[in-house]
């Protein structure tokens, strides 16, 4: 089955902006080999952006902007809100190439999209109607969700995207990727992590969330960026990363938190707000969740 026969059609509009990402996606899959450099400017968070970042923000902003239904899209890359249609109802938050630091080894990078029935993007992820990713891999896949179940395409050779994985449901495994430096854990985290290494757990980390989760959904386990040293809130980025990956992993009957609860619960309060992010199956959050209620009850 092909992704457009695949999409629910009630809700028109989502269905619409679903297949043009998709299509965003085939043209950021083609940029890859002519925008591989670094450039002179900086995103929100101060780092140094990849040419390829760029471009690939400037592919779905340009892209979708003018969508008569789209109020207001919010990227990684900028720092302003983008204000779309007075009239639009729908907005969007995305990392437009999660990963780009590993082009320069060709790992798998990935596009994160999570989209809400609102003018404000500045909601908390529950309220999403749908979340998507595209992996650009040796496949180039695609996964989305509408809350009814999650979803894999994967794009074949007259550039379509074909069903391979249809209600995808966390697996089982025993996987954990973990994020920050060892030397910075917080005790309740390294407690976390050396009772899954004790349970048979087994490292699997390529260091871009979007594959690393992926992984998660394929096979079980967790992925976490946690709390660390001085860095109370993490690395990942709410609206951009934890959200949409959150919204998918939940609909794949998994879970997200920040150690304390779900994450999906927070009201965000500014673009770049980073959160710690624990995500993969419900026993393992439940596992984190109980070594940090430990930790705060002394």
């Amino acid at each position: 089955m092909l992704l457009k026969d695949h999409i629910p059609g009630d809700d028109g509009e989502l269905k619409d902006l679903i297949l043009r990402i998709s299509e965003m996606g085939k043209r950021i899959r083609e940029g890859f080999i002519s925008n591989q450099g670094v450039s002179d400017t900086e995103n929100i968070y101060g780092e140094t952006q990849v040419e390829m970042d760029k471009w690939a923000d400037g592919i779905l902003v340009e892209g979708l902007r003018h969508l008569p239904y789209m109020a207001s899209i919010v990227s990684e890359e900028r720092d302003d809100i983008v204000e779309c249609s007075p009239g639009g109802s729908l907005s969007v938050c995305f990392d437009p190439l999660d990963g780009s630091s590993l082009m320069g080894v060709n790992l798998t990078v990935g596009t994160i999209v999570g989209i809400y029935r609102s003018r404000s993007p500045l909601r908390p992820g529950s309220e999403m109607i749908g979340a998507m990713y595209i992996l650009y891999g040796p496949l180039t896949t695609l996964v989305y969700s509408v809350g009814n179940g999650v979803h894999e395409f994967a794009l074949d050779a007259r550039g379509s995207y074909v069903l391979q994985r249809e209600n995808m449901r966390i697996g089982d495994g025993h996987i954990y990727a973990p994020g920050a430096l060892r030397k910075d854990w917080l005790p309740y985290h390294r407690q976390f992590i050396e009772r899954l290494e004790s349970e048979g757990y087994k490292l699997r980390f390529c260091g871009a969330f979007v594959a690393d989760v992926h992984q998660i959904i394929i096979k079980g386990g967790v992925f976490t960026y946690p709390a660390f040293g001085n860095k109370p809130s993490g690395k990942l980025r709410l609206l951009f990363e934890a959200n949409p990956m959150g919204y998918i992993v939940t609909n794949a009957g998994g879970a997200v938190s920040d150690g304390n609860g779900d994450i999906l619960s927070i009201q965000p309060e500014r673009l770049d707000q980073r959160v710690p992010v624990y995500i993969g199956g419900k026993r393992e959050i439940g596992i984190i969740e109980d070594e940090k209620r430990k930790e705060d009850e002394g």
